[in-house]
Parts: C-alpha cells; sequence; structure tokens
C-alpha cells in the first residue's frame, strides 16, 4: 500500500511538472548570421528568468518568422522592421495583412547605403538616371529599399542600368566602372565598402531629403547616422535610411510571460554585445519605439514602467 501511495505520489509530481512546462519555438536566421548566436543567448536567458520555460531554437529568416508567427508555426522570431511592417499592411512580399503579430523589443540599426565614386559627378540618388546600379539579389532588405528609393526620386529600374548580385559583383562593377552607384542594407561599417574605399575613394550620398517620402512607402524607415569616419576620407556625418533588426511575438502570448522575457533583454544587454557591439547602447526608448507593428501588451507594460510614452 505504502509502495503504491509512493508510485501515485511520483506521477502526481511528474503530471504537476509537465502541465508547468511550456516548450515555445523561437526562430532564428540563416547559419553563419548573428541571430543563431543571439538566439542562443535569448534561449538561456529566457528559461533563467521564466519558470518552466523551455525555448526551442530553430533556423529561419525575417520574412519566414514573421510568416511563422501569423501561421501559429512559431511564438516568437527575430524580423527586420521594415518587411514585419510590410506584413502588418499586407503589403508584397507578404499576400495578407498580418494580424496575429507583435513587436516584443526592437533591438539595433541596419543602414541603407548608396555608394558612388567620389569622381562621379553624382550628388544624389536623381542622379541615378541613365547610370549603373548594382544591387543584391531581387527579393533582398537591400534591393527592396533600392526600388522605394528610386521610386520617390521619381525613377524605376527602367530608367537605370541595374544589375543584381552578391557584394563582392557589386565591387567589381564599381571598380571598373561598369556601375557607378552601388546601395546595400547592412550595419557598420560594412567590409565590401572598405574594400571598395581600399582602391578607388568613394562618397556615401546624404539621403535625409529622401526620409519622409519614404516614411509614406514603409512606416518602419528611419532616419540614422553614418558617423563620420566610419570610411576612408568620409570626414562628416551622413544620414540614410535605417530599419532595425526586433524581436516579434504572438500578439496572444501571455502577458506576464512577454514582460519576464522583454525585462530579461534589457538587464542583460551587455552580454548579448559581445555577439553584437550595438546592442551595448540598448535603451527602453530603442526597444519600445514606434516600428508601425503593434506593441505586445506585456511588452507595453514594461516599457510604461521604464517611462517610455
Amino acid at each position: 500500500m505504502q509502495t503504491a501511495r509512493l508510485v501515485l505520489s511520483m506521477a502526481a509530481a511528474l503530471i504537476a511538472g509537465a502541465a508547468s512546462a511550456e516548450e515555445i519555438r523561437l526562430m532564428t536566421g540563416p547559419q553563419g548570421g548573428v541571430w543563431v548566436p543571439l538566439g542562443g543567448q535569448l534561449k538561456d536567458m529566457w528559461e533563467k528568468a521564466v519558470p518552466g520555460l523551455s525555448v526551442k531554437t530553430l533556423p529561419g529568416a525575417g520574412i519566414a518568422n514573421v510568416r511563422g508567427i501569423e501561421e501559429a508555426k512559431t511564438e516568437v522570431g527575430f524580423g527586420n522592421t521594415i518587411s514585419t511592417a510590410d506584413a502588418i499592411l499586407g503589403n508584397p512580399p507578404f499576400d495578407k495583412k498580418h494580424a496575429k503579430v507583435c513587436n516584443l523589443a526592437t533591438l539595433y540599426p541596419q543602414y541603407f547605403q548608396v555608394i558612388v565614386p567620389a569622381d562621379s559627378g553624382i550628388a544624389s540618388v536623381r542622379d541615378a538616371k541613365g547610370k549603373g546600379v548594382t544591387t543584391q539579389q531581387r527579393g533582398n532588405t537591400g534591393e527592396q529599399i533600392t526600388q522605394h528609393i528610386l521610386k520617390v526620386n521619381g525613377l524605376a529600374y527602367s530608367d537605370v542600368k541595374v544589375s543584381f548580385g552578391s557584394y563582392t559583383d557589386s565591387i567589381e562593377q564599381v571598380k571598373d566602372n561598369r556601375a557607378q552607384i552601388f546601395t546595400l542594407g547592412t550595419g557598420l561599417p560594412a567590409g565590401t565598402v572598405m574594400d571598395l574605399a581600399a582602391s578607388r575613394d568613394i562618397k556615401v550620398l546624404d539621403l535625409a531629403a529622401d526620409y519622409p517620402e519614404m516614411l509614406k512607402l514603409n512606416p518602419a524607415y528611419k532616419l540614422v547616422t553614418i558617423p563620420a569616419n566610419t570610411y576612408a576620407k568620409q570626414t562628416a556625418d551622413v544620414r540614410t535610411i535605417g530599419y532595425y533588426t526586433h524581436v516579434a511575438i504572438a500578439c496572444d502570448y501571455p502577458a506576464d510571460k512577454a514582460y519576464a522575457m522583454v525585462k530579461t533583454i534589457l538587464a542583460n544587454k551587455d552580454g548579448l554585445s559581445a555577439l553584437y557591439k550595438d546592442l551595448a547602447a540598448l535603451t527602453p526608448q530603442i526597444m519600445a519605439q514606434d516600428i508601425g507593428v503593434p506593441m505586445h501588451p506585456g511588452a507595453a507594460k514594461f516599457y510604461a514602467e521604464q517611462g517610455v510614452k
């Protein structure tokens, strides 16, 4: 009898433990990118911060991760703010408005860069008409922004000599003057731009004047600054179009757990910055900024407590 009671007690404990345990899925990025190790860090932090939580990390990509949340194939995932904003609006490459995706935390900026040879005579994107423009493969973030920056300057691909390829292909085209404009979206400094600047003098175009019209095309665009001396002979700050890496989450995920997760991100920013240095500058204001994506209620509560309105 005593043995039977012991077995029943152990079984009850196991059932209770199973009931209290929860596994969520976190979609990161392709192998080789910073989202994979960042995802591993978040997994460890969140499992310590939320009792009973188990986080399973999965490979992914910005657009796929947002779709995964909308289709209940994952609960959390990294995203690019401009792509997620397009999902909310139902803009291409998404075929419908995504209503189940919220923002948990905006993390660090990415920079759209328009590079031209210093002696090209090109002072603005409007001067691109008839010139060679080289950018990333169709569907990539940098390529999509290239279409937008041309559009707000009254141009389209049909007005320029456009080519799509790798960063290496693009800089080779600029080096031998087959292309006069190189566009890309990435962090700072971009190794490919540094490579190009080592072989010929370059200029980074200031896009501040284009920002108001760019914002009309996508509410997640930001005006960001490439600091002086990021590249050789760049002696002044350059303002350009930016967007952010952020963490997206299912809007119906429990508010108390989302609160704990976002609190943990801020508390551990120093550890995260070991993987990506810009995270050292993380603040509640950066995390809570308006990116055109609804804020999760649990995250909104945390930011309100931090004095962010």
